[in-house]
């Protein structure tokens, strides 16, 4: 059995997330990972239903990051939630989310938070 990842990284999008009132007027500037797997049809790879299209995955990304949340938890859950509802094949997924400069004392590149998805 073959087992196929799809992932992208890196997406770099402008969003209003934060739990503080200012961040939700000013933004932020985050990148986001995203990765599924499943187990992969070889003698099939040719056709795009029989994987994860990364276009779909980026769609996925830019609708979730549109919808202002508090933590990036809720955000994380809710991209996890919506590749699951595309695609129930999938094994696994982990999406993690980097807020870039976040605006607290000191320089700091980023936070990140993370969560992964198992199928049981």
């Amino acid at each position: 059995m073959y087992i196929q990842t799809v992932a992208l990284k890196d997406v770099k999008c402008h969003a209003l997330h934060g739990f503080y009132p200012e961040e939700q007027l000013i933004g932020c500037y985050f990148m986001i990972d995203a990765a599924v797997t499943f187990n992969a049809n070889v003698d099939d790879s040719e056709n795009l239903d029989k994987t994860v299209n990364y276009e779909v995955l980026n769609t996925i990304i830019r609708q979730e990051m549109a919808k202002t949340q508090k933590l990036l938890e809720t955000v994380v859950k809710n991209i996890i939630e919506e590749i699951k509802s595309n695609y129930p094949f999938i094994n696994t997924a982990k999406v993690g989310i980097r807020k870039l400069n976040p605006p607290m004392p000191g320089q700091i590149g980023h936070s990140f938070v993370e969560l992964s998805y198992s199928k049981p």
